[in-house]
């Protein structure tokens, strides 16, 4: 054993023991974060703005301050952006991370001095709980790939702004740098195709022990490397085996990336955001990830059912319920007041509180009042693959509401197969029982035939990354939705197969 790896597992068994402790009282670590939220940003144009200095509880909280997305909180963003200081938080930011806006074009979350630690400190927290839980630390002595977005960044009126991934791999650890791949010339690439042709040639004759990344991109690296040397990764890279993801979920690509592999490997999965870490795996035992109640965010919860209701009741950590659908509303050390991140949750544990991401709140499917959520498709596709031996390379859902001649209405899902099923009808109809089993809304729908089972249009391999490509979202933190309520990314794929 290596005196690095023997430091890790004595540090990870410090770390967990701190982990532990806050976790094991998670009312009294909300309100005290809360509090501290309150008090540090009472005199900010927003706390005035909300009467901070009279808010007292949380009751006084949800009366002053009501839920907003990016788009209702802009016009105080704007002003950071300009130059404003004590705006949203005392001071101003020490970045911005530039994500991308709906109808806003580019968004501006602010980062700062007290909420980058939490992005920083959450990642390594999560592979010390690894190496705490499983006493493999061995792979601390190998190299590590961080597959993300270019680290180069530029300056908005005195504040540094790039994407997030870039902003963190400025936090990495002295005493992993000699570990850490790829090169800084490499991940400087912009063009995400050459980079990852360049992160191949350079890491191909290493001792690669941990790779991490959003699943999708990580698959192409995976590739790449397999058509360059005619070998599985297992095989180049002999000692990795420790897989770290986080943006969507793995259960889909799994049977994929362990035929890319040609084994096994453990995964760890986070839940990162530029608007915070929000949860990390902390056991490989246990299913979901341990919210961070301690990382200066104070979560609120709406139920998805009622999100749209003209008064939702808000609940905080103390009222929330199993397998529920929950909307995740935020404050945070960042400047973010009842803020909705988009993602729906739903906790799989409450001693200690662990969630599963379960999809987006504007990611559904309900042309016909069936709310079909990205958590339901992909469960089913796991199921059918897993039934059948078919493995998956990306996939999507979409409505058809107006089909041709008599036909019914009806999902559509758009596959890319790495291998197709024997029987595609007997895929297909596995992937309609195990939605109605879920579903009960669509259940009643393909029972009362108001919607015929769901239909598959295969779609030719790289015809996602085509479709990604084509949108310039090719790489980096870009990720494919799993499901829409309208045509658009069905309608661009259509045109792509056709070509």
């Amino acid at each position: 054993m290596s005196l690095k790896s023997f430091a890790a597992k004595i540090f990870a068994k410090v770390v967990k023991k701190k982990i532990d402790a806050w976790s094991s009282n998670p009312i009294e670590v909300q309100q005290h974060i809360f509090n501290e939220l309150i008090a540090t940003a009472k005199d900010t144009n927003f706390g005035k703005d909300h009467h901070f200095d009279r808010i007292k509880t949380y009751a006084d909280f949800v009366e002053n301050v009501p839920v907003r997305d990016y788009e209702n909180l802009r016009a105080y963003v704007d002003k950071m952006v300009v130059g404003q200081e004590d705006i949203l938080w005392p001071g101003k930011p020490l970045y911005y991370a530039k994500t991308s806006g709906t109808t806003s074009g580019a968004k501006y979350i602010p980062i700062t001095k007290e909420s980058m630690p939490t992005h920083i400190e959450a990642a390594r927290n999560a592979i010390l709980c690894y190496i705490a839980e499983t006493g493999n630390a061995k792979f601390v002595d190998g190299k590590m790939i961080f597959l993300q977005g270019s680290p180069e960044l530029t300056e908005k009126n005195g504040v540094k702004l790039g994407r997030l991934s870039g902003i963190v791999a400025h936090y990495v650890p002295g005493y992993l740098q000699k570990n850490r791949m790829p090169s800084w010339e490499t991940n400087c690439i912009e063009d995400w195709e050459t980079k990852v042709d360049a992160i191949v040639e350079e890491t191909r004759n290493l001792n690669m022990t941990v790779i991490s990344g959003i699943p999708s991109w990580v698959q192409m690296y995976f590739e790449k490397l397999e058509r360059k040397t005619g070998k599985k990764i297992g095989d180049i890279f002999k000692n990795f085996d420790l897989f770290i993801y986080g943006g969507v979920n793995y259960e889909p690509y799994r049977s994929k990336f362990e035929n890319l592999i040609g084994r096994k490997v453990d995964s760890i999965e986070l839940y990162p955001a530029s608007e915070g870490f929000f949860a990390f795996q902390d056991s490989q035992k246990e299913k979901g990830m341990l919210l961070q109640l301690n990382s200066g965010i104070f979560y609120e919860f709406i139920k998805a059912e009622a999100f749209f209701d003209e008064n939702p009741k808000r609940l905080t950590i103390a009222e929330v319920e199993l397998d529920v659908n929950y909307v995740m509303i935020i404050s945070t050390t960042a400047g973010l007041w009842a803020y909705n991140v988009g993602d729906t949750i739903q906790f799989t544990s409450l001693k200690p509180y662990r969630v599963m991401v379960s999809g987006r709140i504007k990611h559904y499917i309900s042309a016909f009042g069936e709310h079909v959520i990205a958590k339901e498709v992909e469960e089913a596709m796991q199921i059918a693959s897993e039934k059948t031996e078919a493995r998956i390379n990306e996939f999507t859902v979409a409505p058809q509401v107006n089909p041709s001649a008599e036909e019914l209405p009806y999902h559509e899902w758009f596959i890319e197969f790495e291998k197709e099923p024997d029987d595609l009808t007997n895929f297909r109809n596995i992937l309609d029982q195990s939605l109605q089993q879920q579903n009960l809304y669509y259940f009643d729908l393909i029972e009362g035939n108001i919607l015929q089972p769901v239909k598959i249009t295969k779609v030719p391999k790289n015809g996602f990354q085509a479709y990604m490509k084509s949108i310039g979202k090719l790489g980096g933190q870009n990720k494919l939705p799993r499901l829409s309520n309208d045509r658009k990314i069905a309608d661009a794929l259509e045109a792509l197969i056709k070509k």
